[in-house]
Parts: structure tokens; sequence; C-alpha cells
């Protein structure tokens, strides 16, 4: 019984996934750290605080609170911004520039006749035995 039990927890997925929620849970609060101690400060210097939590209607004795709503999408909108700014677009860059550094030529070509995978510099091809294109490199 423990040892399914201990096969199912020392799985590599399992393990995987708890790494990545709990790394996940942490950058998210320094995302939400960044929102509120620098962005919220930054737009309420310029445009007042942001506080629409009034907004609110009532039918049938039941209170709609549609300001609560609205906050709630202007935090999601502004927590987006910031992830995708200060995380997604330099992580892009960095992982495009280490694309391109690690671009190494192939040392293989296709056979036009047999569409096999040869050596470049072969001058005819092992599967059909057709003569190759001459080529330079």
């Amino acid at each position: 019984m423990f040892k399914g039990f201990k096969q199912f927890i020392l799985k590599g997925n399992v393990v995987d996934l708890a790494v990545g929620v709990i790394m996940g849970t942490a950058f998210g609060s320094v995302v939400s750290s960044m929102v509120k101690g620098v962005i919220t400060p930054l737009i309420s210097a310029f445009g007042g605080q942001p506080d629409l939590s009034f907004i609110s209607f009532t039918i049938n004795n039941s209170k709609f609170l549609l300001g609560d709503f609205l906050n709630a999408i202007i935090s999601f909108l502004i927590n987006a911004l910031v992830l995708y700014f200060f995380v997604v677009l330099p992580v892009n860059k960095l992982t495009l520039i280490t694309k391109k550094e690690k671009v190494v030529e192939s040392k293989t070509k296709t056979c036009p006749e047999c569409l096999s995978e040869i050596p470049k510099k072969a001058k005819r091809c092992a599967f059909c035995t057709s003569l190759q294109p001459h080529t330079n490199s």
C-alpha cells in the first residue's frame, strides 16, 4: 500500500508540478509586490488613487458590487502588464539571444532524388547512389 504511494509521490511529474506551483506562488507575490509598491503609487501620483468600490446597485434587496468587480479587472490588467513588460519581454529577448549563439551549421543535406539525409560533402547519395550537385561547403 505504501509502496504505491511512494512511487506516486516520487514520480518526476508530481515533484515537478509541486515545484512549479510553489515557484509560481512565490513569483506571483513578487509581481503583486511590484504592482502594489511601485506601479500603483506611480499611477496614483499622476491620476489619483483608482478606487471604484463605491459603484453598486440594488435589485430586490440584493446588492451588486460592480465597483469591486471593476477594481479586480483593473488590478488584473495592471498585473498582466507588469508581468508582460518586466518578465515576458526580457525573457523572450534573452532566449532569442541565446538561440542565436547556439545556431550550428548542419553537417548533413537532403538528397534531391530520394530525400534522404546524407553528409554535406558526399558526392553520391548512400541510399540511391545519385550524383550530388557540387557545393562549396
